[in-house]
């Protein structure tokens, strides 16, 4: 396929949102909120611009990666800066046609170049270990709530970077919902049916729920 990676610009913020919809919908929890956290992440000062790509194939945007600084915070208050990305999003009818790995070797090579030196994530270790991510557990780090679970992940893009990191992940406010507002939200799209799905229970099993 001829895809091409570029940028996010503002023209793009609604098929984003509407394509990480698509992406996500039914798949974690019965209807989603990713696409709620693409619009939000914008306007948040964590967010990371020069970390906001997309995949385009003929004029249509498919995919899309976002970035956010976090922190990691060990026991004696000790801050550590990391980077996270999310939603990482492709539309259905174009996955499994490595768009995302794309999406994730060009922002890792990008992030790289702007002098990060680790990523942290939620994700599945079955897809993630393919682009080098390993437990977070490895090196000591948690959720904030100081839990080790497989789906919190993490990269060293410097080796070494995290050999002397440990604590909690923080993954920052703007990755936290609003029920309310994610109603409202949710209003502003075409309505799609809420179900239980195979791939929610595997999720939840996974995040230790």
């Amino acid at each position: 396929m001829n895809i091409t990676i570029r940028r996010e610009e503002k023209i793009d913020h609604r098929a984003v949102e509407e394509l990480t919809r698509e992406a996500f919908w039914n798949l974690h929890v019965p209807g989603c909120n990713e696409h709620l956290l693409a619009h939000k992440l914008r306007s948040c000062a964590a967010f990371i611009p020069a970390l906001d790509f997309v995949a385009e194939k003929d004029g249509q945007v498919v995919g899309s990666i976002m970035y956010c600084r976090s922190t990691v915070k060990n026991d004696d208050q000790k801050i550590f800066d990391v980077i996270t990305f999310g939603p990482l999003s492709v539309l259905p009818a174009f996955q499994k046609r490595g768009i995302g790995g794309m999406l994730i070797r060009h922002s890792l090579k990008a992030a790289a170049g702007l002098g990060h030196q680790a990523v942290l994530i939620y994700g599945d270790p079955a897809y993630y270990r393919r682009f080098g991510f390993q437990s977070a557990q490895a090196f000591g780090i948690s959720t904030s709530e100081g839990k080790f679970i497989d789906p919190l992940m993490a990269l060293e893009i410097v080796p070494g970077a995290l050999d002397h990191v440990s604590g909690r992940f923080l993954e920052g406010e703007a990755y936290s919902v609003d029920p309310d507002e994610l109603i409202k939200f949710d209003k502003t799209f075409p309505f799609k049916e809420k179900r239980v799905t195979e791939s929610q229970k595997r999720f939840a099993e996974m995040a230790g729920q």
